[in-house]
């Protein structure tokens, strides 16, 4: 897809991070965008700071771990434009667990498959009989993690299992349609190559009333990007971050050329997805990364 004008982009989770630098890269380059999402504040802000910057949208409340709330959001995508040509499954949250898996909080458990793997297969649902049913070429996005697809890291568990299943279903949703001969194009996008500033460490402030927990605050003590820098430098580290912008321009460069992989590494990861992939195809008992590593 290389001319974007005129096409109708639904992006959940849309009001923040990744999603919000992808409204507006879209935007940019002429399409009609339409931002679901569950942040009021946040969902304010991106309305009007996209009307401002001249671009074509709506912002909808859009709860992507209830079916009927993804349907209603291609409802308003339709309503408002007349139809849709690319939909970004983006909404995302860490649980900021820690510590034994074993001693999770069930809730912890429950809000992480509910929003990361659930509002997936929710906008699946909703968004892909609607894409199918066109004529000409549409595309499904799914906003997935290295953490989990490529890597298994030893501090995020919960996180990992969501992102590892959420590829999983990415990649076949591609076979089916491929084998299927359907006007859709599948894309994974991995947001990187280093950790994005974003809000994912915050996620507790949409936390739903029904999955809160007696504590406050992650258990991990990771509530912010910032956090996570002065928790690496006490090691001597200098934590790299990648800002959403420059996603979602990669992203908007992938989709371009209908790439499935949307992803940039650093030569570090690639030699962790290559250590991997040899340790499986030697039989090696797996040695796990430092924590955070």
């Amino acid at each position: 897809m290389q001319d974007f004008t005129g096409k109708v982009a639904v992006i959940t989770g849309g009001a923040s991070g990744v999603g919000r630098s992808l409204a507006f890269a879209l935007g940019r380059r002429g399409a009609k965008i339409v931002v679901g999402d569950v942040d009021t504040a946040a969902m304010e802000q991106v309305d009007a700071d996209l009307r401002e910057a001249g671009i074509e949208a709506v912002v909808s409340h859009c709860d992507v771990t209830q079916l009927d709330s993804n349907i209603a959001l291609a409802e308003t995508a339709e309503a408002h434009f007349g139809g849709v040509q690319l939909v970004f499954a983006n909404a995302g949250i860490g649980a900021g667990e820690s510590g034994a898996l074993w001693d999770y909080s069930e809730k912890d458990w429950q809000w992480c498959l509910n929003v990361n793997l659930w509002g997936v297969i929710n906008a699946i649902r909703a968004f892909m009989p609607r894409l199918v049913a066109q004529s000409e070429t549409t595309h499904f996005v799914v906003t997935g993690s290295g953490n989990g697809a490529l890597l298994v890291y030893p501090d995020q568990p919960i996180y990992t299992a969501t992102k590892a299943a959420v590829h999983t279903i990415t990649e076949n949703l591609h076979y089916q349609v491929q084998a299927g001969g359907l006007p859709v194009k599948v894309s994974a996008l991995f947001p990187g190559p280093h950790i994005v500033d974003t809000g994912l460490f915050n996620s507790g402030r949409v936390r739903p009333e029904a999955l809160q927990k007696e504590s406050s605050g992650n258990e991990s003590g990771i509530n912010s990007v910032d956090d996570m820098k002065r928790m690496a430098a006490e090691f001597g580290i200098e934590l790299q971050t990648t800002h959403p912008d420059e996603v979602a321009e990669m992203a908007m460069e992938g989709l371009e050329k209908d790439a499935f992989w949307l992803l940039k590494t650093t030569p570090e990861t690639d030699a962790k997805i290559r250590a991997r992939c040899d340790m499986i195809m030697n039989r090696e008992t797996p040695v796990p990364d430092q924590v955070g590593g």
